[in-house]
């Protein structure tokens, strides 16, 4: 089995790379959960427990909540 890296074994590309990642995937998750508490459930596919809770898996949940979770608001 091979070792697991540490954060000063990584290359400054691997590190930067993971940085903007992380700091993508927390502004994705904050966005879709304060827009998720924000809207009214009946703007919302769903129930707002299931969406809080596919909004914690990482990347897809918060996209899949923007794409199929929420309702267009009326005009």
């Amino acid at each position: 089995m091979s070792e697991r890296k540490r954060w000063s074994d990584l290359s400054r590309p691997q590190r930067s790379f993971l940085s903007v990642s992380g700091v993508i995937q927390v502004a994705l998750w904050l966005a879709a959960l304060r827009d998720l508490r924000r809207r009214p459930p009946e703007l919302i596919n769903g129930s707002k427990r299931l969406w809080t809770a596919v909004v914690f898996v990482n990347y897809i949940g918060p996209i899949l909540y923007f794409w199929k979770g929420r309702r267009a608001e009326p005009a």
